[in-house]
């Protein structure tokens, strides 16, 4: 049953591809070709685009875990330069917020490039969105026996418990004001669940308070 939902979600996204990237087109055209349009149309117009990349965004997205399973996942992985990777990355995004971002320790394993990378994307994308101005992101590695341990700590408002294990569902979100302001659609935090799961690994809040949030991810070296 789950593999028929995933098949038809993947579907279902690969068909509305055409028609949103065709809308976005129009849309950025209309725009161009008429810069003089009263206040009040362009601001509809700008809601128009915004709407239209987030379903974009949310297509690729739900096309992305629909063929999850098809990636090869063979390729040596080394944690911190990855990390110094995604960082740079989001600068942008942590430097308008004053977010500082820190990575302590290094690992590796053997998993997909991409798909790792993705995983710690979204995790420390939600950690810099979701912390309080001028606070900061550490992320943690710590190579054990045959598995890794990953801690992405930020000094946000936290989560409260009730949702904790709610947030790894799709289309779930916990301040769906917050998620409008970011274009979030919920599925971040469950593309990580599943790109972990595949890993063979497992994702959760490991604590969460007014201080701040740690999602901690644990990783199969092999």
């Amino acid at each position: 049953a789950f593999a028929a939902q995933r098949q038809f979600t993947g579907n279902a996204a690969h068909e509305l591809r055409t028609p949103l990237a065709l809308m976005q087109a129009q849309l950025e055209l209309f725009s161009a070709e008429h810069p003089d349009v009263l206040p009040e149309t362009a601001e509809f117009l700008a809601l128009l685009r915004e709407q239209t990349k987030r379903l974009t965004q949310m297509t690729k997205t739900l096309l992305e875990m629909s063929n999850l399973q098809q990636v090869a996942r063979n390729e040596q992985i080394q944690l911190a330069p990855m990390i110094e990777e995604i960082f740079t990355d989001l600068a942008p995004l942590a430097e308008k917020n004053g977010i500082t971002l820190k990575v302590e320790g290094d690992g590796s394993m053997t998993g997909s490039d991409a798909l790792i990378y993705r995983l710690l994307f979204n995790l420390t994308e939600n950690a810099v969105k979701y912390n309080s101005p001028g606070g900061s992101v550490q992320i943690t590695v710590a190579q054990e026996p045959e598995k890794l341990l990953i801690r992405v700590s930020d000094t946000g408002r936290g989560i409260p418990e009730e949702y904790q294990r709610s947030i790894f569902q799709p289309f779930f979100r916990v301040d769906k004001s917050r998620s409008r302001e970011y274009g979030g659609a919920g599925l971040g935090l469950s593309l990580v669940w599943e790109i972990a799961d595949l890993h063979g690994g497992s994702v959760w809040v490991e604590e969460s308070s007014d201080k701040g949030t740690t999602i901690a991810v644990e990783l199969p070296m092999q």
